[in-house]
């Protein structure tokens, strides 16, 4: 009996025990809550992207948090390899944030629950801090493209092997060794970079690896240029051209071509046998190319002596071209290597952010003009870069530049028929027109470009004692960059049926450049 009664008294002491500890529990929370009754600022330990919003109230720290992001926005990420720089935008990233709700779940922290719950998260928080992540929408297809486009514009990037016909010759150009972007890591880091919060420096090292291009595959060279000939022709109901092909082949052997290959030279002349068709596009009338699908003309300094030559040059190249239907045109393997013995002479070109002199300086005005008369026939572009710099003869985001062995400009004739490039530089004036068969299915096209942000114009000083005491002398002359979006626009029938982005671009401030003697 008394057994049963003490264990009784034991229950019931820790119900008491229990009770009590509710009680005061109870107590404190009312006691905590009443102190932070009137708090309307952020409880302590408490991060928005690293950045601590403790004792701010919520406008306070959506307002220092969004400055932090629009100064990165503004900034941009300025990516960096030796003496290569380039800034790249946010807005060609395509990045978009919400920083708002951050900051709306930072506040909430110890106000969504009940009495207890929210004691006990503010408690929490002096022992545990906590992190709130910002989310980001980035468009990692054009970061992809960025990198690619940077990587084809440092001034020491790997230079592939590369071939083209010249008449009865192949041409193989031996590649040089150099350095390849390591794409997966440098994505990361511009990624990375978007979201820290907490790093005011902005600027990214691109991680390279240097490298050396593969050996010359002769057999694979000649699978790819050899074919038999075959005659153009029409056929009707529908109307549909047919182009020639001229049979190519090695006039050598394999064996004998490889030997010239063993000597140790930067170009390679490979004699080819040609057997031209017997009946050619041209000689099938106008009816083969009767509708102008697109053109466009860009003005040039004719009193250049060498830049005309160049553009005159690589016109008539490019004049005449066919572009059969599926067909992918390179516009350096049309024009060739330029070089003295190819008739082109130095002018002034772009590199390493300055303006040079290089052989078959200013072609690009004509791999700019052609690219925009494409894109207003709606063919399909293949591979485009923009140039370092802005340039003169073409808004922002309408040029196209190339280099020898690493950019090219290409384009596929998506359409039904061929296509006909007649292609003129003469008296100051470029002019590309493609010509081809109008189809039913065809828009009218409109290509818009504006410059969305400016890069601000550097000052460089150099010091040249051969200068007076104190004189100062400008050498270059520079010029803002900007970052831009090109759109196409589809219409028919005045009706517009879609509208596109074509590229998003960044064109570096082009430094003024001043010598002086600082004595």
């Amino acid at each position: 009996m008394r057994k049963g009664k003490n264990t009784k008294q034991k229950k019931n002491k820790k119900v008491i025990i229990i009770l009590c500890v509710i009680a005061f529990i109870i107590f404190i929370s009312v006691i905590f809550s009443l102190i932070n009754i009137g708090n309307d600022k952020i409880y302590p330990n408490i991060d928005v992207q690293g950045v601590s919003v403790y004792g701010k109230e919520q406008e306070e720290a959506n307002t220092e948090l969004n400055k932090i992001y629009n100064e990165k926005k503004i900034a941009g990420i300025k990516l960096k390899q030796g003496d290569y720089e380039t800034t790249i935008s946010f807005d060609q990233m395509g990045v978009s944030t919400d920083v708002g709700n951050a900051v709306t779940k930072a506040y909430s922290i110890g106000r969504s629950g009940n009495i207890i719950t929210n004691n006990y998260n503010i408690l929490l928080r002096y022992f545990i801090p906590q992190n709130i992540e910002i989310n980001f929408t980035i468009d990692e297809n054009s970061i992809d493209k960025i990198i690619e486009d940077v990587e084809s514009k440092l001034p020491n990037v790997v230079v592939d092997n590369d071939y083209y016909i010249d008449g009865d010759k192949l041409i193989i150009t031996k590649g040089k060794s150099g350095v390849i972007i390591n794409k997966d890591e440098l994505k990361q880091q511009i990624i990375a970079e978007i979201k820290d919060f907490s790093d005011d420096n902005y600027t990214i090292e691109i991680p390279v690896t240097e490298t050396s291009p593969e050996e010359i595959n002769l057999e694979k060279i000649a699978n790819e240029i050899t074919c038999e000939p075959k005659n153009a022709y029409l056929s009707e109901d529908p109307l549909e051209v047919h182009a020639e092909q001229d049979g190519i082949s090695l006039a050598i052997s394999i064996d004998e071509a490889k030997q010239v290959l063993a000597e140790d030279k930067e170009e390679y002349e490979i004699p080819l046998t040609i057997t031209e068709a017997e009946v050619k596009v041209t000689d099938l009338g106008e009816d083969a190319f009767p509708n102008l699908l697109g053109t466009c003309t860009t003005n040039y300094d004719a009193s250049n002596i060498n830049r005309n030559n160049n553009l005159v040059l690589a016109a008539e190249k490019l004049n005449g071209t066919i572009v059969n239907p599926g067909e992918t045109f390179s516009y350096n393997q049309t024009i060739g290597k330029r070089t003295i013995s190819a008739g082109f002479k130095e002018a002034k070109a772009y590199a390493n952010g300055k303006v040079v002199l290089d052989v078959g300086g200013g072609i690009c005005q004509l791999s700019s003009t052609l690219y925009n008369s494409v894109l207003l026939s709606n063919l399909e572009v293949v591979e485009r870069r923009s140039h370092y710099f802005k340039t003169s003869y073409l808004p922002a985001g309408r040029d196209a530049t190339v280099s020898w062995g690493s950019v090219d400009f290409k384009f596929k004739n998506n359409r039904k028929y061929p296509i006909k490039i007649v292609a003129t530089a003469q008296d100051g004036v470029v002019k590309v027109d493609i010509y081809g068969i109008k189809q039913d299915d065809d828009y009218d096209v409109t290509i818009e470009s504006e410059e969305t942000g400016v890069i601000p114009m550097e000052t460089v000083y150099e010091e040249d004692n051969s200068l007076a005491d104190g004189q100062q002398v400008v050498t270059q002359r520079g010029e803002d960059g900007c970052t831009s979006e090109t759109y196409k626009t589809l219409s028919r029938n005045g009706i517009v049926v879609s509208r596109t982005l074509v590229s998003k671009d960044t064109y570096n401030d082009l430094p003024t450049i001043i010598k002086q003697n600082k004595k």
